[in-house]
């Protein structure tokens, strides 16, 4: 029906109403009534006219679309005459929504959606073992891939960095070290160029080509088609450039971005050694591939798990475990995933209570205003509109209220999620976080936001549906107070409550993480500087290499101010160390499963231990005398010693045996300390010489008191003078410590709950303050009567804001102990994180003191200020 039809439609009910009254007090006249009387009685008998009019529409089939169009109008118009209350609705939500949106598309990033790969649903990574874990032997790959027959292919991939010189300047850059078949397992077609296959393969350093990511390509060579067939130097090797890849490829991990893509067969020449042949050598960071059609996982897992029985009995000294399971690949198959799923999943019900204390708030918010417009409702009852029509339009502005909350809410959210998508958080690493929101974001963000508008739109439900409009209009004020308050009170107890729950876990988290830095890691950061110089890069291998580690190690100790100076080739706490397995001196038999322990394997100069402030319990550290001519040697940790030898006593002097048959004397026992990250338990480790176990790898650690800006210009300049083309990154180790992957989980976990807590702060200060100043407006005749009395201003405020302190008292406390038992689980996550500190407690019975405190200010400087005489004079 057209607008012109609709007011057409409304005059002829009006023309019609007033006929009838006009009728029926022309009869009431006839009977004996003067005029007035006759017509105001007409209208009595005739009833609620807005009733007869929309009876009336109903009838002549005016659309539900009219009807709601109306509601949309008039809460429009009701919205705009309250700009507050719109303003403070409108951000509450906004704030909850955009929580929400960006929470869920991290989640839908790395745990609901695929790769973004050709056929995702076929495509499964290979893990092996009891752990799960993906990485495998060339050998073992090479088995698996020509004899199973449930896969089309099978690929394997590692990272690497190596050294990048195009011509102009030299640089790092992280590469996929990949299988010939890689590109055509994946199913995956050249934005330019070509790709390399199986058959540019014929041997090792065969395969001399590269392969550009999208973003790289755009970046460094501006998007110039005539790289094609161009020669740059990795490692001071040269390659070809073949191709570039599409702009959506970015690899098989979710979260890496590498920027160049590389034949296996080249190993020697990115990583500086040729373990290929070697079976033993677990190096390969994953193996994938498409299932055939019509095979199902579980047919596939069974074929391979034939083949690894095969290889176990044929090699039992290399192979170890080989049962094998299937996961998608992009978060690392099974190993990462549940962590990262607990993880989100866990932020996801933080945020999810963030928007229900925003609906709580609103929902207060709404009662509040519905007594507010109580005598206005009742008068529109009162005159016949029904009370579903009442209710329509009340839901209508709550949605109102909701849509355009959330659609702010969602481009914040777009905004943030933009921001993460362009993150670079480590710029050693080449880490994506490619979080854009997608289609299933958006649905589930108007879902949300619909649903947040009808609950919130459902708290003056009751007290609309109970109001008695002639009561309301005779007295002046609504009925049913006690109630209304009553749903207004458990509201905001269960807002604070939550407000109390993030508050807590988000100082638990904070206060582990500040704890975790000054705890002992078996190293100490401070007054440290830590050099990075990977050999291989500048054409160093490991024949050649420890020369120049030496000449380094000299010429760092040589500064002036420089109090010890080491070597490691990997550093604790950042991404890590291989693991080799341990037998003891009497074993025979090598295989796996007859190792007493598991070891990570560092390489350290003579001086590091000293350097790294790691603390000697017994023996000696590693001296220049160990090297490849003497007895093979260890320093090893107290963990160890109670995995292998039971005492540190049993271990000094004793020997104990890694594959190859090879024996290895214990000459010292070191603390125990954090190795891979810092939630971790304690891990045997033990420490070769590097004379004796090369590795071109390199971290320097240099210990001195002198300011550290001064110190690595001058460390600089000295490892400049023995290579100009050395890559170097300089750092004081507590950076490096700060900025490693280890406390990456953690940082991140205390930066959202931080966040989510200050969230609920706000939302509970507004929440708080609608109470607060509520109470007030309705109380303000009464306080003032108090006033006038004789009232202390003490009583006054106690009587103004009592009700709003004791429902922050009683939120608080129950989210307190809500969140002292739900904090425990970030120990998983953020090292030493404990509820029971009494330094956690103190903080935040402070900050919810401080949310009660902002909540309460304004109204109570206003009740301070009310002055009895004019409230009393007032109307």
């Amino acid at each position: 029906m057209t607008r012109s039809s609709r007011s057409r439609l409304d005059d002829e009910i009006d023309e019609e109403l007033r006929l009838h009254i006009e009728l029926r007090a022309a009869d009431l006249v006839k009977a004996g009534l003067d005029r007035a009387a006759a017509e105001r009685q007409a209208r009595i008998e005739f009833g609620g006219q807005l009733r007869f009019k929309e009876e009336t529409r109903e009838a002549a089939g005016v659309a539900l679309l009219d009807t709601l169009l109306q509601d949309v109008r008039f809460s429009a118009r009701v919205l705009r005459k309250s700009p507050g209350f719109t303003l403070t609705a409108i951000v509450t939500l906004a704030l909850a929504i955009a929580a929400n949106a960006i929470v869920f598309s991290v989640l839908n990033a790395f745990i609901l959606r695929p790769l973004d790969l050709p056929q995702p649903d076929t495509l499964f990574q290979l893990q092996r073992g009891a752990d799960r874990n993906g990485r495998q032997s060339y050998p073992d790959y090479v088995d698996l891939r020509d004899r199973n027959r449930t896969f089309d292919q099978l690929a394997g991939y590692d990272l690497a960095v190596v050294g990048l010189d195009p011509g102009d300047s030299p640089t790092r850059a992280w590469v996929v070290l990949a299988t010939g078949n890689y590109f055509d397992a994946l199913r995956v077609q050249p934005y330019l160029g070509r790709f390399f296959h199986a058959s540019d393969e014929r041997g090792p350093n065969s395969a001399p080509y590269i392969v550009l990511s999208h973003s790289y390509w755009h970046a460094r060579f501006h998007d110039d088609p005539g790289v094609v067939g161009r020669v740059v130097r990795l490692n001071k090797y040269p390659y070809t450039i073949l191709g570039v890849a599409p702009p959506a490829f970015h690899g098989t991990l979710m979260f890496a971005d590498p920027e160049l893509f590389v034949p296996m067969v080249n190993q020697e020449q990115i990583q500086g050694a040729n373990t290929m042949p070697l079976r033993a050598s677990h190096w390969i960071f994953q193996v994938i591939g498409h299932l055939r059609d019509g095979v199902t996982p579980a047919q596939a897992v069974s074929d391979l798990n034939a083949i690894g029985a095969d290889l176990e009995k044929s090699y039992p000294n290399d192979d170890g475990q080989m049962t094998f399971t299937l996961a998608n690949p992009g978060l690392y198959g099974d190993l990462l995933r549940p962590v990262m799923q607990a993880f989100l999943v866990g932020l996801m019900l933080l945020a999810g209570l963030i928007l229900l204390a925003a609906c709580a708030n609103l929902g207060s918010l709404f009662a509040a205003r519905a007594a507010d417009r109580s005598r206005e409702v009742a008068l529109r009852l009162a005159l016949g509109a029904s009370r579903g029509r009442v209710l329509g339009q009340l839901f209508t502005e709550a949605l109102l209220v909701a849509l355009v909350g959330g659609a702010a809410g969602v481009a914040a959210s777009v905004v943030v999620l933009r921001g993460l998508s362009a993150w670079q958080p480590f710029s050693r690493f080449p880490i994506h976080v490619a979080v854009t929101p997608d289609a299933l974001v958006y649905t589930v963000a108007a879902v949300v936001t619909i649903a947040s508008g009808l609950l919130f739109g459902a708290v003056p439900v009751r007290q609309t549906l109970r109001t008695d409009p002639y009561e309301i209009v005779k007295a002046g004020s609504p009925g049913g107070s006690a109630r209304r308050v009553a749903i207004r009170d458990v509201l905001l107890v269960v807002q604070v409550a939550i407000c109390a729950v993030l508050v807590t876990a988000s100082i638990v988290a904070v206060r582990g993480l500040i704890r975790s830095m000054h705890s002992r890691f078996g190293f100490e950061p401070n007054h440290a500087l830590v050099v990075n110089a990977d050999l291989s890069m500048a054409g160093y291998r490991d024949g050649t290499a420890a020369t120049m580690q030496e000449r380094m190690i000299d010429a760092v100790a040589a500064i002036p101010g420089a109090d010890a100076a080491g070597l490691i080739d990997q550093l604790p706490l950042w991404g890590g160390s291989a693991a080799m397995s341990i037998y003891t001196d009497r074993t025979a038999d090598l295989r796996p499963a007859n190792a007493v322990a598991h070891s990570l394997v560092y390489r350290v100069s003579p001086e590091y231990l000293k350097a790294a402030g790691t603390t000697l319990l017994a023996g000696r550290m590693v001296t220049a005398h160990d090297d490849s001519s003497v007895t093979r040697v260890a320093v090893v940790n107290q963990e160890f010693t109670r995995q292998v030898f039971g005492s540190i006593a049993g271990a000094i002097g004793g020997y104990f045996k890694v594959s190859g048959d090879t024996r290895i004397q214990v000459v010292g026992v070191v603390e125990d300390g954090k190795y891979g990250e810092i939630t971790e338990r304690p891990q045997a480790a033990m420490f070769f010489p590097f004379l004796q176990s090369p590795s071109t790898s390199t971290w320097l650690v240099l210990r001195s008191n002198r300011d550290p800006g001064e110190l690595a210009a001058a460390v600089r300049d000295a490892l400049r003078a023995l290579d100009a083309s050395l890559p170097l990154s300089i750092e004081t180790w507590n950076s490096e410590l700060n900025n490693g992957v280890t406390q990456f989980g953690p940082r991140m976990a205390t930066a959202s709950l931080g966040v989510l807590g200050v969230m609920g702060a706000m939302l509970s200060v507004t929440g708080i303050f609608g109470l607060a100043a509520y109470s007030l407006t309705r109380r303000r005749r009464e306080l003032g009567i108090r006033l006038a009395l004789g009232a202390q201003r003490r009583d006054v405020l106690q009587a103004a804001l009592g009700r709003a302190i004791r429902i922050l008292a009683i939120g608080s406390i129950a989210g307190l102990v809500l969140g002292v038992l739900a904090s425990r689980m970030l120990a998983v996550i953020v090292y030493q994180a404990t509820s029971r500190d009494p330094m956690v407690l103190t903080a935040v019975v402070v900050a919810m003191a401080c949310v009660g405190l902002l909540g309460t200010w304004i109204p109570a400087q206003r009740a301070l200020s009310l002055n009895p005489l004019d409230l009393l004079h007032e109307d």
